[in-house]
């Protein structure tokens, strides 16, 4: 019987091969994606993706989307209830698994393998351990295009943030730092590669440096926009 497998989406890059590699597997059926979504900004939380372009990659992979809103401020009691409400209605959806596209970090393994005990849910780590510097390579090879939509002010300056994540932005970092951002050194928005049926198109917008992040404002072109396209209030 085949696996039905959610995965959690953060719209950058390594939930997007993540769900690659699950597509290449002959007993796995993917059947949806779930992402936080902070209430007060409309953005994915961390990667700060505006929601409209969330819901364009939804559509151009072809999957349901389950935003997870999370209020700001949000207390980690709050993020568990809205979690194990995001789960429960997974289960019902015929979930079998939960997907991750963590890389190395134990601790957030752990956390995640203890957040789904109990629940009918089978944790999944398809790129677990996989070296991050042969990944990133990897990745850009086979067509995926991202954008850097998040630096940390501490690891690397702001002149990474919106450039595209690709071989000359790899050459470019200093050393010591994670090629896939695994330790939060960046994050990104995945725009086009093998897992999309058609690349979704924005530009950079804004960029602007707080509380120690520098953040690059993706905005969809107004072609892209879909005529139900879901609001954070809406989605309640």
């Amino acid at each position: 019987m085949p696996r039905r497998i959610l995965l959690s989406w953060s719209s950058g890059k390594d939930s997007a091969w993540t769900l690659h590699v699950l597509r290449a597997e002959s007993d796995v059926h993917v059947i949806g994606l779930l992402t936080t979504v902070s209430t007060l900004h409309g953005r994915v939380s961390t990667h700060a993706t505006r929601l409209d372009i969330l819901q364009a990659q939804a559509r151009a992979v072809g999957l349901p989307l389950q935003p997870i809103l999370l209020p700001q401020p949000c207390s980690n009691e709050v993020y568990e209830a809205v979690m194990r409400q995001a789960i429960e209605e997974g289960i019902k959806m015929g979930a079998t698994h939960l997907a991750f596209g963590d890389l190395l970090l134990e601790d957030i393994r752990a956390y995640r393998i203890k957040q789904l005990e109990g629940t009918g849910l089978t944790p999944l780590f398809p790129l677990w351990q996989e070296p991050t510097a042969l990944l990133a390579r990897r990745m850009v090879d086979a067509g995926l295009k991202a954008v850097v939509t998040c630096v940390d002010l501490k690891r690397l300056p702001s002149s990474f943030a919106g450039r595209w994540f690709d071989h000359s932005f790899l050459d470019d970092l200093p050393a010591g730092i994670d090629p896939c951002g695994e330790n939060g050194e960046f994050h990104t928005c995945v725009l086009d590669g093998p897992m999309f049926s058609q690349p979704v198109r924005a530009t950079v917008g804004e960029v602007v440096e707080r509380d120690g992040f520098c953040f690059a404002d993706l905005v969809l072109e107004e072609g892209q926009r879909h005529e139900q396209a879901i609001a954070p209030s809406d989605t309640q």
